[in-house]
């Protein structure tokens, strides 16, 4: 029987490729399935964040090694009727990215990406036609220096982030909105003992990245979130009451807006 909405975690972590995860692509796989997903995007820290390859590695290897987790998680859904999509989690001093639309063949191609500016990934990323969110844009920790806002290099803002709480999303909710920007969710899922789970739903399957990212821009889906358990980590504002959003900038071109 068709279903009404088909449910996807945007934000997934696997062992293989994470250091902080802690179940493989495979597990994870089974995992979604049982709660009744349709599809995944494998999202694993990347090589400036928590990655588990070893950085040492020539980046030719470091890549294999590194699309291992999606692979095993591809192989499992293939079997289990998911879907399974590729992506990346970019990170500039603990500010995250999610990264759709590319593939290894453009991270071969372009090794300088473990080097640049940040400012300069974003527009590197959307210039080859990749899908860039910046996720859990209000979250803080002792390896955040600062929060950073890039509305004009972003295409699109995590707004529910199911384990960081209702004043972080809340915060994302008004950046997103006041910039205009599409609105997604994920679990930022590491493990399948996890127990705050949220993502996105379509009125239709999605078959491919392309698929996901068009179905993004044209704004098809709902972001939800359902928790088995209430939250309790990453819902500590630094200064509660205190956060104002200033109004969009008057020009469309004003870039790296940094708080």
């Amino acid at each position: 029987m068709e279903k009404e909405w088909y449910r996807y975690d945007l934000h997934v972590h696997t062992y293989e490729g994470s250091a902080c995860a802690r179940s493989t692509g495979a597990e994870l796989a089974d995992f979604y399935k049982e709660k009744g997903y349709d599809g995944i995007v494998i999202s694993d820290h990347f090589w400036r964040g928590n990655t588990r390859v070893d950085r040492d590695l020539p980046w030719d290897e470091w890549l294999r090694e590194f699309h291992k987790g999606y692979e095993n998680a591809k192989a499992r859904g293939d079997e289990i009727g998911l879907s399974i999509f590729y992506a990346w989690e970019y990170s500039s001093k603990g500010n995250d990215f999610l990264t759709f639309g590319l593939d290894n063949d453009w991270l071969l191609e372009n090794p300088d990406v473990v080097q640049i500016e940040l400012v300069d990934y974003l527009k590197l990323v959307r210039e080859a036609g990749g899908f860039l969110i910046h996720a859990h844009p209000f979250y803080q920790a002792p390896y955040i220096p600062m929060i950073r806002l890039l509305p004009n290099e972003v295409d699109a803002v995590e707004v529910v982030n199911a384990p960081k709480g209702p004043f972080v999303n809340a915060r994302a909710k008004e950046y997103a909105q006041a910039y205009d920007l599409i609105e997604t969710g994920g679990s930022d899922c590491h493990s399948v003992n996890w127990k705050q789970l949220s993502g996105v739903e379509f009125p239709h399957p999605i078959g491919s990245m392309q698929e996901l990212v068009e179905a993004l821009k044209m704004r098809e889906h709902r972001v939800f979130l359902m928790e088995e358990e209430p939250v309790v980590n990453g819902d500590k504002p630094y200064k509660p009451g205190s956060f104002k959003l200033p109004p969009p900038p008057p020009d469309p071109n004003r870039q790296k807006l940094v708080w």
